[in-house]
Parts: C-alpha cells; sequence; structure tokens
C-alpha cells in the first residue's frame, strides 16, 4: 500500500502542524485565493478566464481544502460528479447557468449537450479530462479523516467506478486495455508539442476563427496562447465529435484524433490503486481494482514506454506511432506505484538530465516540455512553462518509489514558485515568474497540499 498521507492544517485558514512560520503568509495568500474562487458548491480555476467548474482542477483543488475546509473538498467532488453522464463519462467543463454565455469560449451553445441523451440538466461539454479524481478522494480523506469524509467516499465510490468503466470499456479503441483521448483537451496538456504531429493530421483553416471570438486571448498575451491554426484543429475535432452525439462506437472509423497518453492512462491506473483503498475504507472489495490496476501498468508499459529514449510517449492510433516529442508526459507514469524498477530508472535518468532538470536541489522549475528542445516556448501555454498540477504528479509519484531527495527538490521548486510569483496558473521554467490567470485554484491547493508535509 502506498501511504500518502500529510499532517492536516486546522480548519480555518491557520497554519499548523509541521508549516513553518516563514511559510504563514503563503498559507494565508492560498487560502484566501481559495475563498475567492469559490462559487456555492465547487471552485473556479480562476475569475477571469475560467468562469465555470473544471473536472481536474477539482479534483486537485479537493486535495487542498481539505487541509482548511474539508467540507468544501466533498461538496467540490460531489458537485462535479452529479454533472456525470449516464456512459460514465464526467465531463470537463460543467457550465454555471448565472454566468453570461459570451463569457467562455466555446460555451454552452457550442457543446449542446442538452440534446444528447444521457445527460445531465446542467450544460456541460461532452469531453472528459484524466481521471485524477479517486486519487483525489482518497488524497482529500487521508488529510482529513473524519465520519463525514467517509460517507462522502461512499456516496462517491460507485460514480468513481463508473467513470473508470466508462474510460475502459467505451475509450478503449486500441483495442490494448489502454483509454484513447479524443482532443488534446482531454489530455490537460491542451497545448502540449505532444499533439503535434496528430494535430497536424486535421484538417482545419484559421480562418474558421471568424466565425468565433476567442476569450483567452482577452485574458493573456496571444503569444503565450495556442495559435489561430491550432484553436480551428481544436475546434474541428470537437465538431466531429459533437456530429456524431459524441458517441465513442466506431471512433476507429471516424474520428480525427485518436491518442493513447501516457498522464491520462497512468491517471487511470492510479485511480484503480486509490480505488482498492477506498473500498477496503467503505467495506467493498478491494481485489477487482487492484487487479485492473496491474493490466493498466503492463499496457503502459507495453504500449508507451520506448527503450530507445527511456521515456514514455503518447500513441497516435491514426498512425500507429508513438509521437517524438519529449514532454513531462514521459514521467507521469511514476504515479503508478507498480511500475517496473527499469522502467523507473529510466524515467529517472530523463528526468533528472538537462531536458527537465529534476533535482536534489534544483536551479529552474520543472518545465513543461524538453527544455532542450528547437521547440521548447518558456512562454506559451503547455509548451515550456511549469505548472503546480503536474509538479504535485511527479513529486507523488517519485514517494510512490523512494525517492525522497528528488521529491524534497521538487517540493522546495514549487513553493519557490509561489514565493516568487504568488498562486498563477503557471510559471516561466527559468525566472518562475508567474503566467497565465492570477489568483488560480489548483497552484493555491496543491500549494497547501505541500506546505502541510
Amino acid at each position: 500500500m502506498v501511504n500518502w498521507t500529510a499532517r492536516p492544517a486546522p480548519p480555518g485558514g491557520v497554519p499548523g502542524g509541521g508549516v513553518p512560520r516563514r511559510h504563514a503568509g503563503l498559507w494565508q495568500l492560498a487560502v484566501s485565493t481559495l475563498d475567492g474562487n469559490w462559487e456555492h458548491d465547487h471552485t473556479v480555476p480562476s475569475r477571469t478566464l475560467y468562469p465555470h467548474q473544471w473536472s481536474w482542477d477539482s479534483a486537485f483543488i479537493a486535495i487542498g481544502w481539505a487541509h482548511v475546509r474539508p467540507d468544501h473538498a466533498w461538496q467540490e467532488l460531489t458537485s462535479l460528479f452529479r454533472a456525470q453522464w449516464l456512459d460514465g463519462r464526467v465531463p470537463h467543463i460543467v457550465f454555471n447557468p448565472v454566468v453570461p454565455g459570451g463569457a467562455y469560449f466555446p460555451g454552452p451553445g457550442f457543446w449542446a449537450s442538452a440534446t444528447v441523451e444521457g445527460t445531465p440538466r446542467v450544460a456541460t461539454s461532452g469531453l472528459v479530462q484524466p481521471p485524477v479524481h479517486a486519487l483525489a478522494a482518497w488524497h482529500a480523506y487521508r488529510r482529513a479523516p473524519s465520519a463525514d469524509g467517509r460517507a462522502a467516499l461512499r456516496r462517491l465510490y460507485p460514480r468513481l467506478v463508473a467513470q473508470q468503466h466508462y474510460l475502459a470499456t467505451r475509450r478503449d479503441v486500441g483495442g490494448a486495455g489502454l483509454a484513447s483521448i479524443v482532443h488534446p483537451w482531454e489530455s490537460g496538456l491542451d497545448n502540449s508539442p505532444a499533439w503535434d504531429a496528430p494535430l497536424a493530421a486535421v484538417p482545419a483553416e484559421a480562418a474558421v476563427l471568424r466565425a468565433y471570438r476567442r476569450r483567452d486571448t482577452v485574458h493573456a498575451a496571444a503569444a503565450h496562447r495556442p495559435t489561430d491554426l491550432d484553436y480551428a484543429r481544436y475546434i474541428a475535432i470537437v465538431t466531429a465529435y459533437r456530429a456524431a452525439g459524441y458517441r465513442d462506437d466506431g471512433l476507429a472509423d471516424r474520428h480525427p484524433f485518436l491518442v493513447e497518453c501516457p498522464l491520462f492512462n497512468a491517471a487511470m491506473g492510479a485511480a484503480e490503486h486509490a480505488l482498492a483503498e477506498i473500498a477496503g475504507e467503505i467495506g467493498a472489495d478491494p481485489g477487482p481494482h487492484r487487479e485492473r490496476a496491474a493490466r493498466i501498468t503492463t499496457a503502459v508499459v507495453d504500449r508507451l514506454h520506448d527503450p530507445t529514449t527511456g521515456t514514455f510517449h503518447p500513441r497516435d492510433l491514426r498512425s500507429g506511432r508513438l509521437t517524438p516529442a519529449r514532454t513531462v508526459l514521459g514521467l507521469a507514469p511514476l504515479i503508478l506505484p507498480d511500475l517496473p524498477a527499469r522502467q523507473v530508472e529510466a524515467v529517472l535518468v530523463e528526468a533528472t538530465s538537462a531536458r527537465f532538470g529534476l533535482a536534489a536541489g534544483m536551479e529552474r522549475p520543472l518545465p513543461s516540455h524538453d527544455r532542450t528542445a528547437a521547440d521548447f516556448e518558456p512562454l506559451r501555454y503547455w509548451r515550456g512553462p511549469s505548472w503546480m498540477n503536474i509538479n504535485w504528479l511527479v513529486r507523488h509519484g517519485l514517494l510512490a518509489h523512494g525517492q525522497t531527495r528528488l521529491a524534497a527538490g521538487l517540493r522546495a521548486s514549487m513553493i519557490g514558485l509561489a514565493e516568487t510569483a504568488g498562486c498563477h496558473e503557471y510559471f516561466h521554467p527559468d525566472t518562475g515568474a508567474g503566467l497565465g490567470s492570477p489568483a488560480f485554484g489548483w497552484t493555491a491547493a496543491l500549494l497547501l497540499d505541500v506546505l502541510a508535509e
């Protein structure tokens, strides 16, 4: 059993336990950020660019809430899973009906979820995001164990199982036991160079965006965001999926983007490990979860590990090839506690190389893309910048494999980012300067989690 625990701080935002006095200001900043983003039963990622509820944001945010307001942690996850589709998918956006339709693009009218059978009353997108929710629920419970928390786990458990079942069945397009993502947005790393090759095969023209108004470039510099051509491809992929009623049968015959992602599938495997722990806590059978976890880990190694590079790569099901970019996605399988030692050692070589610079004493933040690559962009969304949630996942992967010195170095780097720039959405991978939206939810939440350890 992997024992990922931390001493919870007392409710109300007062740092306690092992939080040093010198970090009290950071603690209060993180708590006030979360409080400022709280929206009656969930937390918005930011008050500017992201005014609705996002799926994996809520998962990470719940971990932070568990340290200060555990009831918010369970409301966060409960409200998200209330929007779960009948087929088990958890939509990547749940739209707040009181927010004007034009506040975010693509908004609820574009997705048209109400026209699809088996969808909730609230408007949602039709895509998913990495299934980190069971992992988050277990972490939140371990941070603040209580009778109310156990009751929340019991309520969430069948929904978490349904989420996993959806991904393991309807999304196993390759037939090898891995879930396929149908859009770069489903990876969570929307604009990563990992998607350049499969995206290049999606027919689209930048001119298509003349019919729409991008909202992201209103709040962030265009040089920091995906290009218009990439956005046109994003829209083309959603349009194709929507035209088929967001059905997953026959994807291999008609859908333009199908990729097996290392992070997404590692999250799916880690979720089964977490579900085994949750099952044991609530009196269910953990055995099937452990069996599924083992099968997923085997498939991730067999399908996505490249022995030539030593790291993991997405597999483009359209071409049958691994995509060449060496991104932080390749480090994500460390979160699988049963990842074989040979692959753990190879990933650590990659992580500690000049490409990513992981070290016990880190000189620069962990980048989202190989910093030695010709297409490394330190300012552009997911093509170089450092992200707190990815750092958190990699760090816990390191702890799962006994790499305490490297984990401590990454923790110090994460705290240093917040000390330098506050709770920004992402950070410059050389200077640590804050980029993207300020007062960002998961940055604040995961800062609380590392401060509390």
